[in-house]
């Protein structure tokens, strides 16, 4: 059996974007309508999943896996933004679901 989260409570706004954000990057919301990429230790906003003309498509709910400092225990777990494309866990950070995870990847619910 095969078991898939993707599409799972997927909801996806669009932000202006400054011109650092990139495809796959983590993101959080930087001024008014606008995100730019995380840096270490930011609050994760949503992960860019498109931009174009100066706009940014961000998955703000649902299932996403991104890449990861290191294997993150499933359940609850505080997760925060290493740089723009990594996520690491932080027990101060906000808690998301984590049900998934490898030693380089981690698969959460936003």
């Amino acid at each position: 059996m095969n078991v898939d989260f993707k599409g799972y409570g997927e909801n996806v706004a669009t932000f202006l974007a400054d011109n650092l954000v990139k495809e796959g990057d983590l993101v959080k919301v930087s001024d008014n309508y606008k995100v730019t990429a995380c840096t270490a230790g930011d609050a994760i906003t949503g992960v860019c999943v498109g931009v174009r003309d100066g706009y940014a498509a961000v998955q703000l709910s649902g299932y996403v896996e991104v890449p990861a400092t290191a294997l993150i225990a499933t359940g609850y777990k505080g997760i925060c933004a290493n740089n723009s494309t990594t996520a690491k866990t932080d027990t101060n950070a906000k808690q998301y679901l984590v049900i998934y995870s490898t030693a380089n990847t981690v698969g959460f619910i936003l």
